[in-house]
């Protein structure tokens, strides 16, 4: 899996979580596109307007303690063996 399957992964994820909680509004869902950005070492994958996770040169996962900077107590895997904490959705 690369980076933008994953954040399509996590998107359709997010999408999934609002329509269990029947939190489907147009809003919602616009608030639930991801978006990657490369950076000089990490690449982030942010959900709507916020960070989510952030991928290290070698696939692994994490999550973000502040914007830009990886919260590396935050493993979720790697690219190839993401967790699925990952998909389930805020509301999941």
């Amino acid at each position: 899996m690369n980076i933008e399957e994953f954040a399509k992964a996590v998107e359709e994820g997010e999408k999934a979580s609002l329509v269990r909680a029947g939190m489907n509004c147009e809003a919602n869902m616009k608030n639930c596109v991801t978006h990657t950005h490369q950076g000089r070492k990490w690449c982030r994958v942010d959900i709507g307007g916020a960070g989510k996770y952030m991928i290290d040169p070698d696939g692994n996962i994490f999550g973000i303690k502040a914007y830009g900077v990886p919260h590396l107590g935050h493993h979720f895997g790697t690219l190839s063996n993401p967790s699925p904490a990952c998909f389930r959705g805020l509301w999941g």
